[in-house]
């Protein structure tokens, strides 16, 4: 864009003007040169120059800088005096000014710097005054900016680059434009002429050097091995986001529906039909159908029928859940104890053990407590939940997760009250545990599946895509040697069943990991995105997985395919991409939410697994499944994620890439027992296809695919999965 396009004052004032975001920000992301000589240098000024600038980088420009040293009275008599050389000084006095970064955007902000600094993008030199051999202090600070199209901005005023001179002090700068009035270009030529003279050193009595060498060392131990070129606008919806969140204050504990929210009727049933049950079932809702608000719901009629004595126990598996489900219960007048091992809330176990003494001799009438799956198991807080007495409600979510046997084990009979919330309850290959939380938590007070979801307009529909991609020689040729050494660990369990033996699972798992990573997937993926270039709401599923194929790129060795398809996005494409996975802490994760939700400084975003952690992010419009798993509690929830409602969103669209062991037209050369060995990788496929494309506004798309395969391999649909044994661990 233009200059001549942004709205630009001709003043700006620190105390009313956020100068980052409306002038910074805008113009920079917009330029192609920036020179800007500034006051004293410290690494703290470096960080507040590196704001803005991404935008720049991104458009492949440059910059340059000059800064002075901060002399103290002692440096300047060393020098005066002869003590010491004066390029010595120099470097004391700039390496005395570099302190540690603060939090994660100082770190990301040294490394850009750092790493510009290395590659020549950014040049740094270093001036003072210099008056019959005497050192002075340079103190010149302006600004100059320059588009593609030839236009300039330059700026000039009292504003030093620190972070109290953009948020404290009382500063202002006054800004002038090439394309406006003759006054105005004839000062942007002025300035123009100044900079360049101090650049080149020949500006009278100042004098340039060049950034010295042990200063630029310094400054390269903050160098890492990727940049992160969004961080602007990261940090700018974090700032967005501190600004205008909401803060629910609580006149009391005390649980009620806010003013302003209605429940829908099928809410309403299942709240009514667990108190029928006697205040114990399973809410067995659609991922994005609400079972949030209707577990919170279920809290206030409980809290009104025991005459608000009542202490809750509410149970999420990761710690994000946890953040999320506390953004909706202090909407419910709830203020929550909160219990992780990084949770804000120090003194969680103390003020747990304070609760329950006191809820339990009724000096307290209602408390609620809320923590992970991992810390509802530690000892300690096992010891005090165990000790509650009398109206008790445990609330679990995702409670399927409840059904493995280290955990099942918290569920004691002193909790007279109890709700289970799952989107998919029957756990997977594990009869046993399903069974186990039926028994736990009651019947089903409500089946709200995907299908009337999509119905009634409480999620939204979808066009289902599936690809077809081939595995190449080399991982065929490993797929089929798993294949045959998983065969030679299948056992019988104790129920005659027949089932993998330790070894095989892992077998089982690697084949799997194989199968994600399918090396073709990354050309498809390109090849499509080719139409989502420039679109935004983006989601990209990639498997936890190295490609085995290590000639599709001459300098990537042992790469994950989550990084290989970052990179690749960036490169072919331009796009901007951000990886979303489970080393993002909860800021990080929420600055890229509201980054992803905006649309315009990140397209899409590349995720593993933590999206089927219960993430809610329902700007997704667009979803590419590259890597899938053969749970269908895991892909099913997966699909839920994709449609969330939205603002502006009418539908969804799922890509999704089936694996086929070899391209279908060379099945009817293969022997019987080549085609028994493709049999279990595509009877997982056709599983995920047949409950994708039945739901989808397309299925003919998935039909005529599932065609195709079942003539290719002359298969009886009838008894095709009937008859083919399951692997009880191929995930992927």
């Amino acid at each position: 864009m233009s200059f001549t396009n942004l709205d630009i004052k001709r003043e700006y004032r620190s105390l009313s003007d956020n100068i980052i975001r409306d002038f910074y920000l805008p113009l920079l992301s917009n330029a192609i040169y920036y020179k800007r000589a500034v006051g004293f240098f410290s690494s703290s000024a470096l960080i507040e120059i590196s704001k803005g600038i991404t935008g720049l980088v991104r458009n492949g420009g440059s910059i340059q800088l000059i800064a002075s040293p901060r002399l103290h009275d002692e440096d300047i008599k060393a020098i005066y005096k002869g003590y010491e050389e004066r390029e010595k000084v120099i470097e004391r006095a700039i390496l005395r000014e570099f302190d540690e970064p603060k939090n994660y955007f100082d770190k990301e902000r040294l490394n850009l710097l750092a790493t510009l600094i290395a590659s020549g993008t950014l040049e740094l030199k270093i001036a003072f005054t210099l008056n019959k051999n005497n050192l002075g202090i340079f103190h010149e600070k302006m600004g100059l900016i320059f588009d593609s199209e030839g236009n300039k901005v330059v700026f000039s005023g009292s504003m030093n680059e620190s972070l109290t001179a953009f948020s404290d002090n009382y500063e202002s700068i006054d800004v002038f434009c090439s394309w406006k009035t003759e006054f105005e270009k004839n000062k942007v030529s002025d300035k123009i002429s100044a900079f360049e003279k101090l650049w080149n050193d020949i500006e009278p009595n100042v004098k340039v050097i060049e950034f010295p060498k042990v200063a630029y060392e310094k400054l390269q131990t903050y160098k890492q091995d990727t940049i992160n070129l969004f961080i602007d606008e990261e940090e700018a919806a974090q700032s967005l986001v501190r600004e205008t969140n909401i803060k629910y204050e609580a006149k009391k504990n005390t649980p009620t529906i806010p003013s302003n929210f209605s429940f829908y009727d099928y809410q309403l049933e299942a709240i009514n039909e667990w108190a029928r049950n006697g205040y114990r079932g399973i809410f067995d809702m659609a991922t994005g159908t609400g079972k949030t608000y209707t577990g919170l719901g279920a809290i206030v009629n409980l809290y009104n029928k025991c005459n608000g004595n009542l202490a809750v126990i509410i149970v999420c598996p990761y710690q994000h859940l946890v953040e999320q489900w506390v953004e909706d219960i202090v909407k419910f007048n709830i203020d929550p104890i909160v219990g992780y091992s990084n949770s804000s809330q120090k003194n969680y176990r103390k003020n747990l053990r304070n609760a329950v003494f006191d809820f339990n001799i009724n000096a307290k009438k209602f408390f609620c407590f809320i923590c992970t799956n991992a810390t509802f198991k530690l000892d300690y807080i096992q010891n005090e939940v165990t000790q509650l007495k009398g109206n008790v409600l445990l609330l679990v979510d995702e409670a399927h997760n409840f059904g493995a046997m280290g955990i099942s084990q918290t569920l004691k009979e002193n909790y007279k009250y109890r709700l289970a919330l799952s989107a998919t309850l029957e756990r997977h290959n594990d009869d046993e545990g399903t069974e186990m939380l039926k028994s736990y938590f009651g019947k089903k007070c409500i089946e709200y599946p995907l299908e009337r979801a999509i119905r009634e307009g409480k999620l939204a529909p979808y066009y289902y895509y599936p690809k077809v991609v081939t595995l190449s020689p080399p991982e065929l040729e490993q797929y089929n040697y798993l294949t045959n050494e998983i065969g030679k660990c299948l056992q019988k369990d104790k129920f005659g069943k027949t089932k993998l033996s330790e070894k095989g699972k892992k077998l089982a798992l690697k084949r799997a990991r194989l199968v994600a990573g399918a090396i073709g997937k990354v050309d498809l993926l390109l090849e499509i995105m080719e139409s989502y270039k420039n679109e935004s709401h983006i989601l990209v599923y990639c498997g936890a997985t190295k490609l085995l194929d290590q000639n599709y790129d001459d300098d990537i060795e042992d790469i994950r395919q989550i990084d290989l398809i970052t990179k690749k996005l960036w490169e072919t494409f331009r796009m901007k991409v951000s990886q979303f996975t489970s080393k993002e802490n909860n800021q990080e994760r929420a600055i890229l939410k509201k980054a992803f939700e905006d649309g315009d400084s990140l397209q899409a975003l590349i995720a593993i697994k933590c999206l089927d952690e219960g993430v809610n992010i329902p700007k997704i419009k667009t979803a590419f499944i590259l890597a899938s798993t053969t749970n269908p509690k895991e892909y099913i929830q997966r699909r839920g994620r994709v449609l969330r409602l939205a603002e502006g969103k009418e539908e969804a669209v799922i890509y999704d890439f089936i694996t086929l062991p070899r391209p279908l037209d060379e099945v009817k050369n293969l022997t019987l027992e080549q085609i028994q060995k493709d049999k279990s990788l595509i009877k997982n496929e056709l599983n995920r296809i047949i409950e994708f494309k039945d739901l989808s506004k397309n299925p003919i798309d998935g039909d005529r695919l599932i065609s195709e395969i079942y003539e290719a391999y002359e298969l009886d649909k009838d008894n095709f999965f009937d008859n083919l044994h399951t692997d009880s661990n191929d995930k992927r």
